[in-house]
């Protein structure tokens, strides 16, 4: 059965829908067969940040009211035969999405793909609540400022009472905090990683350095930022991959932070697990 990753935060403009392309995308080149579902109706991005905007002819609507079925709405990513997309509706509002007929789609999911990948919208209305309901993960992006942090600790809490692991007595929700746009020689005491972590008190899976040339060319490419060797947020999205599928990578701040960051996050499980 496939896992359920939710990439979700409180604030807006952190960088989910980045966050979930690239993670698809190494999950995918890893060889694990990927789904990843554009959950911000009426504002869906994720199918241009990954290139596919020209081959989209079904959405996550159509699936979820049984107009067709999940395996024909899926794009397979022209890069890598492992990496499918449902993109996210245009055209209608985040009130159409339905708690048990997403429950049908995303169960389909886990019998065809070893991860589904939940791009949510920001903040914790209805489209978030029905992106993070059916997470085994939650990956949580916040950037090193207080606003982004207060609202990711909104977030978890919502995670931990309101997630169906959580109102079903099952093991929790497994969060994942990915810290995005760190610029090592520019932070604030108050919002460096040690402090975000230990405010939170979640596991860090990544640090995610300041690179916005690099990120913005990629985005207008349509090319996954992991995709970029030359990048350092490539690079870092990289190593998140591989922490997450349980791999001992140490976590890179940059020249002017301490080293040893190994006891401040906890790989998460691979497909199955938990």
């Amino acid at each position: 059965m496939g896992r359920v990753i939710t990439v979700t935060s409180g604030k807006g403009g952190v960088g989910k829908s980045t966050t979930s392309a690239s993670l698809s995308m190494g999950l995918a080149k890893r060889g694990y067969r990927t789904l990843v579902i554009d959950f911000d109706i009426g504002l869906r991005n994720l199918d241009l940040l990954l290139g596919h905007e020209k081959r989209v002819l079904f959405d996550i609507v159509n699936v979820m009211n049984g107009e067709v079925p999940l395996e024909q709405a899926v794009i397979r990513d022209h890069r890598c035969d492992s990496l499918y997309q449902l993109p996210g509706s245009q055209t209608e509002t985040k009130d159409v999405l339905k708690l048990k007929k997403i429950a049908q789609m995303i169960d389909q999911a886990r019998h065809k793909f070893d991860y589904i990948i939940c791009d949510s919208p920001a903040g914790i209305e209805h489209g978030a609540r029905m992106a993070m309901y059916f997470a085994d993960d939650a990956v949580l992006v916040a950037t090193p400022e207080l606003p982004s942090i207060r609202d990711t600790d909104r977030v978890i809490g919502l995670i931990m009472e309101k997630s169906f692991r959580a109102m079903h007595g099952l093991n929790p929700v497994r969060t994942h905090l990915l810290i995005n746009r760190y610029n090592s020689d520019n932070v604030d005491d108050a919002v460096t990683p040690e402090s975000i972590v230990e405010r939170l008190n979640v596991p860090l899976l990544g640090v995610i350095p300041e690179d916005q040339g690099h990120v913005s060319r990629a985005a207008n490419r349509g090319e996954p930022v992991i995709l970029d060797s030359t990048s350092s947020a490539g690079r870092a999205y990289i190593d998140t991959v591989s922490r997450y599928l349980d791999e001992d990578i140490p976590i890179r701040l940059g020249r002017n932070r301490k080293r040893g960051w190994r006891d401040f996050f906890r790989p998460g499980r691979r497909a199955g697990a938990g």
